[in-house]
């Protein structure tokens, strides 16, 4: 509709409809069917877009994008992910040259046909393939714990400089999104020119993008990632912060609630439509105040019921990574580790935890060298003699990430099962059956009484593979009768399982686990993605079972055994 050129408010609504559906804590499908619940309930969708819906839901497609395609092939929206390039840019593109794909438009910049074209010349052929290039690398998106370590890596660096007094993360990464797109970075103090001029001179740095008065753009690493800088006087900092963390559809919900109260927000401050005068703008608590809300953690901040429950102050306590006391699920060189069981077990102790389940693959990755029946009985035996003898300073749990069959049964006999602490219960082949198939065989691990969690629950890979297809709801309500928990993977590679169906879940009565799915000391680390993710899904700390002190961990075990 952009390449288009068509009405804006149309395309406005479409968008907010995505957004809204990506945030839905509920099955939009099940909606649909329903008679007790209206997908015109939930913000963002009005009766165009159910009417949008409920013929996807039939056939698949619908009217509207049926005739964009006739006109447009689904590789030209490919093109808008290429920097330099906006929908007027394609739709020339396309008009003129016939370019509908990537492919296309490299051998057009090659050839020089671009500069041809009005408003085009050579630098920006050079820009495009320059883009191609870095797309092509990292299709646009960056794993969170990379785009982390980029801001830590800033921030150091910038707080180097003298008349730098605090420099902060904000967008997608303040708000805990799996994977972003750029980086935004605020900092205040009075050596603005300065620290514009030494961010852009960071050695790493690939390509310097733009340099203003107070907002400089560079493209960090070999690996691209934008990163925007801006400087900004203290007294707008929490204002700034505010509208820079976002999310796009949280701040309009802001900025109507403010219109309705006189006032008017933006990233300088919390005004009055009348006169201008500034309410609030030094600290986000100040704004969310003056706005009649309770302050709302970033990782909420996604238009999905937070403001809501903000006004009426029924925010949940999230958890925190200080509320952890243990990691439940990582492996050693027994199978596909690379440390053995008692360096995993003092760099755990190091970290401040009381207990870690040491949970090795089982016999089905043979490439791994699982664990046979008699290997794992002689583990657990070895287990319980270790934390007899106490020498290794911190409780280990003994167990076993089985894997589930195609059939549903577990990888391993269900006395050798028996035999250990903790069973996590995961998928690593035959992900590609259909949904019915793979909700049956994940309900016949949940029915073991031996399996304690299902591990990364979707099966997800992010960027790499989507998660595999089943009934979350079905599998969320049998864990709930069940007892058995479900894992939030914080392994930054998969981040499973994501907010909206964390929400869901919850709502059923199920409990989890967070657990690094350490395969080196270092993963280790990775816990903290993991209590991101779980805040994204509105999870307390008595929603997560590791959080439980060693004597109640061990109780909850021997009810579930």
């Amino acid at each position: 509709m952009e390449i288009a050129a068509e009405d804006g408010f149309r395309i406005r609504s479409y968008r907010n409809a995505a957004s809204a559906i990506e945030s839905c804590p509920e099955s939009v499908m099940a909606m649909l069917g329903s008679e007790d619940r209206k997908v015109t309930d939930v913000p963002g969708i009005g009766k165009g877009i159910a009417s949008v819906l409920e013929e996807l839901a039939k056939r698949g497609s619908f009217d509207k994008r049926d005739k964009l395609l006739e006109k447009y092939p689904p590789t030209a929206l490919e093109l808008l992910k290429i920097q330099g390039l906006g929908p007027k840019s394609v739709a020339l593109l396309f008009e003129h040259l016939r370019i509908t794909s990537v492919d296309d438009l490299e051998r057009a910049c090659k050839e020089h046909r671009l500069a041809e074209l009005p408003r085009m010349g050579t630098k920006l052929e050079e820009k495009v393939l320059r883009s191609i290039a870095a797309y092509r690398n990292s299709a646009g998106r960056f794993l969170i714990n990379f785009a982390q370590q980029t801001a830590d890596t800033l921030s150091t660096y910038l707080l180097e400089m003298p008349g730098v007094e605090r420099v902060q993360f904000a967008g997608s990464l303040r708000r805990g999104k799996e994977t972003v797109g750029d980086l935004d970075l605020l900092a205040t103090g009075p050596g603005a020119e300065q620290t514009l001029e030494h961010f852009t001179k960071h050695p790493r740095v690939h390509e310097v993008l733009a340099r203003g008065g107070n907002k400089a753009s560079i493209r960090f690493g070999l690996e691209g990632l934008q990163v925007d800088l801006r400087t900004l006087p203290a007294a707008s900092y929490g204002a700034a912060m505010q509208y820079f963390t976002g999310s796009k559809e949280h701040n309009v919900a802001l900025r109507q609630r403010a219109l309705k109260l006189g006032l008017t927000l933006n990233e300088y401050g919390l005004s009055k439509l009348d006169g201008g005068q500034i309410v609030a703008s030094e600290t986000e608590q100040e704004i969310y105040g003056q706005l009649g809300l309770a302050w709302i953690p970033p990782e909420l901040r996604e238009n999905s019921g937070e403001i809501e429950a903000a006004e009426n102050n029924a925010l949940p306590t999230l958890l925190e990574l200080g509320d952890m006391r243990g990691d439940l699920h990582m492996h050693t060189r027994e199978t596909d580790g690379r440390a053995t069981l008692e360096e995993m077990a003092e760099l755990a102790r190091e970290a401040g935890y009381e207990y870690i389940a040491i949970t090795d693959h089982s016999k089905a990755l043979a490439m791994a060298n699982g664990l046979d029946e008699a290997r794992v009985v002689a583990f657990a035996e070895r287990v319980r003699r270790l934390n007899e003898d106490g020498g290794l300073g911190i409780h280990i749990f003994s167990g076993i990430e089985c894997d589930i069959m195609r059939d549903g049964r577990m990888d391993l006999d269900d006395s050798a099962l028996a035999s250990l602490d903790f069973v996590i219960g995961s998928v690593h082949n035959n992900m590609n059956i259909e949904s019915a198939e793979m909700t049956e065989r994940l309900l016949g691990a949940i029915s073991n009484p031996n399996v304690d969690v299902i591990g990364h629950p979707t099966g997800r890979i992010l960027m790499h593979r989507e998660s595999y297809p089943f009934d979350f709801e079905r599998i969320a309500a049998a864990c709930a009768d069940k007892g058995v928990w479900l894992e939030v993977n914080a392994s930054p590679e998969r981040l499973d399982i994501h907010g909206p169906l964390l929400r869901a879940a919850k709502a059923r009565g199920v409990k989890f686990v967070i657990s690094t799915d350490a395969h080196h000391p270092k993963h280790l680390g990775n816990m903290r993605y993991g209590v991101v993710t779980a805040r994204r899904g509105w999870l307390t700390k008595a929603d997560v079972m590791n959080t439980l002190p060693l004597p109640e961990l061990k109780s909850r075990l021997a009810r579930r055994a």
